[in-house]
């Protein structure tokens, strides 16, 4: 890291956590940049999952059932 971002960094670990929280945040968001070749493979995937759902290829599972699985 330069000087300058061990600065920024020191700096911004001073403050309180909900600033940190807001600052982390614009920071990742920052980096999510758009990309139309990826962004076409999920709409193929959603397209495809709702496709098999609805046709009773693929069922609907609870929140609960999915948490079920985790814990054990």
């Amino acid at each position: 890291m330069a000087p300058d971002t061990h600065q920024i960094l020191k700096e911004a670990l001073e403050l309180p956590a909900m600033e940190r929280a807001s600052l982390a945040d614009h920071l990742l968001s920052s980096l999510d940049q758009p990309d139309e070749h990826i962004d076409s493979f999920w709409r193929k995937e959603v397209e495809d999952r709702v496709n098999a759902y609805q046709s009773g290829k693929m069922r609907a599972v609870s929140l609960e059932e999915v948490l079920l699985k985790y814990r054990k």
